[in-house]
């Protein structure tokens, strides 16, 4: 008996992972009865500085999240890649893994998804899965299921073939937490409670005098994006 695959891929910074990016997921994995959810944070975005938080910590924040809930798993693939992180190799790896383009669901923020034309492999990459554009605050989408088309740098019109979803998911970014921590206010309901806990338990994001500062809190403001390429 075949097995139907349904594997959402939520690729992110995650610097670090918040409510708004867990939304985004949940939105699509209930419209779409996704049978998987691999959460996918990146080594180095392309066109961006080092994030703030290591890797170490990334991929711990984005195994807390994802922790207990069922089809969901935290996926170091992009941390063992060669940098800078780039979705069009991420799908490759999954096609070569045996997954075929119409079993893969790329879950993207609306606010990313407009900057398509400007991601590597363009306009290549919407061939490799199914893109899932979710609605964020500011950014909203119109008909859910319908299909959009996008415009090159050359500008060539490409259908994209993208599902739309229309969702209510939370306004937060990562900049907006890093900036809280930063001026000592609280980040309660902006991330789940166990990655507040460990984002408090080891001082992330919070200014410290360079002699005393941990390798991993240094470095400048990464992407916020939903998996933003530029």
């Amino acid at each position: 008996m075949t097995v139907t695959r349904r594997i959402g891929l939520l690729g992110g910074t995650f610097d670090p992972i918040h409510t708004g990016h867990l939304d985004v997921a949940r939105a699509a994995q209930r419209q779409l009865e996704l049978t998987a959810v691999h959460v996918l944070p990146a080594h180095v975005p392309p066109h961006r500085p080092q994030p703030v938080a290591s890797a170490f910590h990334r991929f711990a924040m984005v195994s807390i999240a994802v922790a207990g809930v069922k089809g969901w798993r935290a996926s170091d693939l992009e941390l063992r890649m060669p940098v800078p992180s780039y979705t069009a190799h991420t799908l490759q790896h999954y096609r070569e893994r045996g997954y075929a383009a119409d079993e893969l669901f790329f879950l993207i923020g609306a606010d990313a998804f407009r900057e398509i034309h400007q991601w590597h492999d363009y306009p290549a990459i919407l061939d490799a899965a199914r893109f899932v554009v979710v609605s964020r605050p500011g950014f909203p989408v119109s008909d859910t299921g319908a299909a959009r088309s996008s415009v090159s740098d050359t500008g060539a019109i490409f259908d994209t073939g993208a599902i739309f979803i229309r969702a209510d998911t939370a306004d937060v970014s990562s900049s907006a937490i890093r900036r809280a921590r930063a001026e000592g206010r609280s980040i309660a309901g902006m991330v789940p409670p166990g990655v507040q806990q460990h984002i408090e338990q080891h001082g992330l994001y919070t200014p410290m005098p360079p002699e005393r500062r941990p390798e991993e809190h240094r470095g400048s403001a990464a992407a916020d994006r939903l998996h933003g390429e530029n």
